[in-house]
This record gives structure tokens, sequence and C-alpha cells, in this order.
């Protein structure tokens, strides 16, 4: 029997662009790469309904650099003002207030680089200006997803210090998912899409023996003869068969996923195969078990029928690619007081649409509010949050933007 799942909302109303999918953020074909981000949270009070920005104008771009390729940008806790660009090709690269780049690491020799492939993110740990502990998340030579723990003093990187904390076998060279996070409860997220080529062709997003097609969460200090350590309150540690790091699951490539910072509440810009893009919103803890349906379901539609969708969790906001959409770039929730037009508001955008857009965050309840900035950044690859909440927007062409208040 054919099972429908209800509508989140009408397809997003976005301007065709002649760009298509050229390299980088997950594009929703089969030659695509990846797609938003976030930050832990900094224990701000909630947010009331009046608090809420009205998504439209007040904001600007202001270029803080031009990378080779960057994918991705973050900043520790208690470090200083300098944020950190990942670029594609294998390096990282530490950008001071001025504008001025030095390499903070290269593993450029280690890794296998383009399409959806190459140093796709990097976490530092919450107790990074005290420990020197972050992680990097990249396809190896084989390209195969490995997530390795190094060691930083006083702002230079031990290369000796290389841990590998997880490795996972890739079966095609896209859907690597790619984004490491530390969650507000101190843990570690990774995401990994269902294992490439197009529609599923294994069944990873909903089978719970294999890590492919979920975002996983770890305590990354080791157990025993484990480089990790699976948290005993996850939510599959005692259902014999299922892998106990899966924390979600029925995820197709959730190239970017996000907390927001004051609730908590888990966001996750998941790539679409051939017809629509989806971000799916959950409140804090509610992730935690959750069945976002891939590969049963593709946005709202029926997909795979052979696929039990099992009380999947419908997206709260789905994107056609018949609007011009190509892959999801999922956002945060601006949490920023210096952009009230976006404050309260989940931030996203399309690989190949480019325009910014935002709604009101409201979990599991379709987005009502959804409406254009009036900003955009061509190839848009990421979203990242400084650790005072300053928002940045991510170009693969090379550009990184501050958002900043409009005169």
């Amino acid at each position: 029997m054919l099972s429908v799942r209800p509508s989140a909302l009408p397809p997003l109303c976005c301007s065709l662009l002649a760009a298509g999918c050229l390299l980088v953020a997950g594009c929703g074909r089969d030659d695509e790469v990846g797609g938003g981000t976030g930050a832990a949270g900094r224990g701000s009070t909630a947010t009331t309904p009046t608090d809420i920005g009205s998504g439209r104008g007040g904001v600007a771009l202001i270029k803080i650099g031009d990378f080779d390729a960057p994918l991705y940008l973050t900043q520790p806790q208690g470090d200083g003002e300098d944020v950190y660009v990942v670029e594609q090709g294998g390096t990282i690269q530490r950008v001071a207030p001025d504008g001025s780049a030095t390499t903070f690491l290269d593993v450029s020799d280690d890794i296998t680089s383009g399409g959806e492939q190459g140093l796709l993110s990097l976490a530092f740990a919450p107790d990074y200006a005290e420990t020197g502990r972050f992680y990097v998340d990249y396809t190896d030579r084989d390209g195969d997803t490995r997530v390795v723990e190094y060691r930083a003093d006083d702002g230079r990187v031990d290369t000796s210090s290389a841990r590998e904390i997880l490795a996972v076998d890739q079966p095609f060279p896209n859907h690597n998912g790619g984004l490491l996070l530390f969650g507000p409860d101190g843990k570690l997220y990774i995401g990994l899409g269902d294992g490439g080529s197009g529609g599923d062709p294994d069944r990873n997003g909903l089978d719970l023996s294999t890590l492919l097609g979920k975002i996983l969460r770890i305590d990354p200090a080791p157990d025993g003869d484990s480089p990790y350590t699976v948290p005993a309150d996850n939510p599959f540690v005692d259902r014999k068969g299922a892998r106990p790091e899966i924390y979600s699951y029925g995820l197709r490539n959730p190239w970017r996923f996000s907390f927001d910072a004051d609730t908590g509440d888990l966001s996750i810009g998941d790539v679409g195969q051939d017809t629509a893009e989806e971000i799916d919103l959950v409140a804090r803890g509610r992730g935690s078990g959750a069945n976002f349906g891939w590969s049963a379901f593709e946005g709202d539609e029926r997909f795979n029928e052979d696929q039990d969708p099992g009380g999947a969790i419908p997206p709260v906001l789905t994107a056609l690619h018949a609007d011009g959409n190509c892959s999801i770039t999922g956002g945060l929730v601006v949490r920023d007081r210096a952009l009230p037009t976006l404050y309260g508001r989940y931030l996203y955008g399309d690989l190949c649409v480019g325009e910014l857009r935002s709604f009101t965050p409201r979990p599991e309840r379709p987005a009502s509010d959804d409406v254009a900035l009036g900003q955009d950044v061509t190839r848009l690859a990421s979203f990242g949050e400084g650790a005072d909440g300053t928002v940045y927007a991510v170009s693969v062409s090379g550009p990184v933007y501050r958002l900043v208040p409009s005169r």
C-alpha cells in the first residue's frame, strides 16, 4: 500500500539561474557535491515571538577575503578573533580581522579532492583554548571518509598528533556528507551521506546496520581499544544489529546541519535527488532516533516504494528543482543582535540559485513565512557562525562574506 506523508508547504519560488551545479555543495543530481552550517549553543536566553525579524533587507555582505574553493568557516570559543576557512583542496586558512591569512593546516597530500570530495569541514573542541584539540573530515586518497583529531599549541598544529577517530568506506564518490559539529551537549556530531550514486542503490538511508545516510553522535575520547566513545544515551545502543553511533537516520546527503545557539534545536539541509531539496527541523533532543525518510521519501513525495517510511518526520520546507534549486545549503538560526531583520530566523540558500532566504523556525511545523533577504551569494556552499554569533556566507567560487547591518 502506498504511504504518503503530508506536504510540508508549497514549493519554494526562486528564480531559475543558468548556473547549474558546477562543483561543490551537493547538487540534487548524481554529479553533485554537498550543501549550510551552525554552532553549538552559547547559553543565551531563548527568543520570544517579538524578537523574530521580518527577514527582509537590513543586511549587507562584506567580503573578508578570497580563497581557493572554500567550503566552510568556523571559529573556536575563547581563542581570539581569527576565523578559520576550510578549502576543498586540503588547507585551512586562519584569517585575522584585517583579512590577512596564514595556513593553519595542510592535509592536501592525504586527500582526494574535486567534485564532492576533499577537505570538507573542521570542528574545534569546546575546550580548544585549553587543549588545542580539533577535528577535520576529509575523503582520503582512496575516496573514503576519515575523521582525524589534531592538537595545536599556541596556534601551531602539531602534525604528529594526528589520530584517526573514524574511518568509513565510501562506495561512490558523491554524497559524503562531511560536516563535523559539536552539539550543545558537548558531543561530536558527524554527517554522512547515503554512499552516493543515485536513488540510494544500496538502501543505506533507512538501514541501521550502516553508518551511511546518518548523523552520528560520539565522544571523541578513546574507549579502550576504540578511538572514540559511544555515549550510553545514544538511541540505538541496545538495538541488535544497529550501529550504536547513529543519532538520526533516513538522510540522503546532510551536507550542512546546525544547532540553534539559543534553543539547541537541530536543523538539517538534506540534499535532494531529482525533484526536491529539503530542510528538516526538530526540537532539542528530538533528533535522537529520528527518521527523516530517505529513501522512502524525497522531500514530501514517495520515492523508493520498497522502503518502509516507518513514521518518518516530514521536512519543514521543500525547494523544487523546477524552480531552479539544485543543492540546498542548509543554514542556521541567526542569533546576532546586530542583524535585527534576521534575528531568530533560519537562514539558508541553494548552490544554484544563490538567493539568501529565511523563515521562522518552528520544529516539525511547515515554514509559513519563507522570504528572500535581498542578497545573493553565487555558488553558496555553506554558512558559518563565529563564537559571538557573527554570520558568514561561503562561496565555493572563492569569496567569503560577513553579514553586517546595511547602512
